[in-house]
């Protein structure tokens, strides 16, 4: 937190909306509908209807009122201003919080809308430096309305246009309706199944009935085999994540647009019933990541992240997808769109020359994989001699199923090994449950880490680690040949490896 400036002429206090009251009533009042009413059902059976309502209606009309009153106390407590060298905000009752954030350090203005904020025509502005230091980055201002929402967002990253005829302003992507194929295929899907299993077994000990239901489906399949219920159960609840993660991708990526805007700032805009915007100025773009998961690699998909400066979370809202340039879509357009947002003829993620890696990095994925896969069999086999003969047929069965998908994962994790140069970008592919392939601008990379284990060293194998500061901080080059991985360093980045080096 920096010391407030001395406040320039024209510059004036604004308060939030006065309609952040109805937003906070409105609030509570589903928060107290969604827990008084299973209370009442549970006290009405031993105490009756209207000693129950006693009960429950003062109890959510104190904490409605309770609420409100807190929040109004907030808003006649809450200013802010923005000037030509500050963005500043007051706020608090007992304790007085006064942040500032220096205008050229602003690398963030994001919108974001709930239901009920777009009802009434409002937004929640967040700005932030993109530092990891919590919320003494972040000036949050809740809500404001849209059209004062998008005058601080236009004003706060403002910057002279840097644009190439080559790469004009304008659209860079739109959605796709038929995306929402990809949506089945990532890992939400089996775990919004099991989300949903729990929810309603949750619900109906609310009411009292969970006895009832598991005796309900117990009828159901009252003369199946166990294994016909696991399956018929399985199979559900992936049908019920299914529809889940349908219904989860139409409200994060509804109305989805990439542009580039005057200035040089790309902006992302999705949401069906929360909006969002996000702003990431290119000046502080270091590169892009285009990101395989299993499920959708093998139908030729993939998305886009960015890799920049100023994209940090803050400690009381964490979105793991701000850094999401593009949603799953065909593997041609993630390029197509990554080459756009890179200003680039060409995208350097499209991997075309990348260097394979040594033999002796897929023996040791091999010897990994493999060695975790007999963990539990060994284990298995181990209790099946002291305990039981019955485990010795369950630990075959799991050696069956695992050491094969053990060793396919390892070979693919030794083919999707890469790395290259591609103009003024370095680029490393890894991974196989989860392959990135990330092109970072060899100007971004602050130093480079050299790590070799015991084994690696008997392979001549090392693991090269390009810190820089935009994204993850640092990116790996796996198990690649000793001497090729320090001269693709000293390459990438002449001149800061070579004082290291032995000749």
């Amino acid at each position: 937190m920096s010391t407030a400036a001395v406040p320039a002429p024209g510059e004036e206090w604004r308060k939030l909306d006065r309609r952040t009251l109805l937003v906070t009533a409105a609030v509570l009042t589903g928060v107290a509908t969604g827990a008084g009413v299973p209370t009442a059902v549970a006290l009405s059976g031993g105490m009756g209807v209207g000693r129950a309502l006693a009960w429950v209606l003062p109890a959510a009309l104190l904490l409605i009122g309770c609420g409100t009153g807190g929040d109004y106390v907030r808003w006649r407590r809450t200013r802010y201003r923005t000037g030509p060298d500050r963005a500043e905000l007051h706020t608090g009752l007992l304790v007085v919080k006064r942040r500032s954030l220096a205008r050229e350090r602003i690398r963030s203005v994001d919108l974001t809308a709930n239901p009920l904020l777009r009802i009434l025509g409002l937004v929640q502005v967040r700005i932030g430096t993109g530092e990891h230091t919590g919320g003494e980055s972040t000036l949050k201002l809740d809500p404001v309305t849209r059209a004062e929402g998008e005058r601080l967002r236009t004003e706060l990253l403002e910057r002279a246009s840097s644009a190439s005829a080559a790469h004009p302003d304008g659209m860079l992507a739109v959605l796709d309706p038929r995306w929402i194929r990809y949506a089945p295929l990532s890992f939400v899907a089996p775990l919004l199944g099991g989300a949903a299993a729990g929810g309603v077994l949750q619900v109906s000990e609310w009411f009292g009935v969970q006895s009832e239901v598991i005796d309900w489906i117990g009828d159901r399949f009252r003369d199946t085999s166990v294994i016909m219920i696991v399956v018929v159960l399985v199979a559900a609840a992936l049908l019920a994540g299914i529809v889940g993660s349908l219904g989860l991708w139409v409200e994060m990526w509804w109305n989805y647009r990439l542009e580039r805007e005057p200035g040089g700032t790309l902006r992302v805009r999705r949401g069906l019933f929360t909006s969002r915007s996000v702003s990431i100025e290119e000046r502080r773009l270091r590169g892009v990541e285009l990101v395989e998961p299993l499920g959708v690699r093998l139908v030729g998909a993939a998305r886009v992240d960015a890799v920049a400066t100023g994209l940090a979370d803050d400690d009381e809202d964490k979105h793991g997808d701000l850094k999401t340039l593009l949603p799953v879509a065909p593997r041609a357009a993630a390029d197509e769109v990554a080459a756009r947002v890179l200003r680039e003829p060409v995208s350097p993620t499209s991997a075309a020359g990348l260097v394979p890696h040594p033999l002796a990095a897929r023996g040791r994925r091999l010897r990994w994989a493999v060695g975790s896969a007999l963990v539990p069999v060994l284990a298995l086999v181990i209790l099946g001699l002291l305990v039981s003969d019955v485990l010795l047929p369950v630990a075959v069965g799991c050696a069956v199923v695992l050491l094969p998908g053990a060793v396919a994962l390892a070979l693919d994790a030794y083919r999707s090994l890469g790395h290259g140069l591609s103009g003024g970008y370095l680029v490393a592919r890894s991974g196989t449950v989860r392959r990135s392939t990330v092109a970072l601008q060899r100007c971004g990379v602050i130093g480079w880490t050299v790590k070799q284990s015991y084994f690696q060293r008997r392979a001549g194998l090392v693991t090269l680690t390009a810190t820089t500061a935009a994204g993850e901080g640092a990116y790996h080059v796996f198990d690649v040949r000793e001497g090729e991985g320090v001269g693709f360093a000293a390459e990438a980045v002449p001149g800061l490896l070579e004082p290291f080096l032995e000749r």
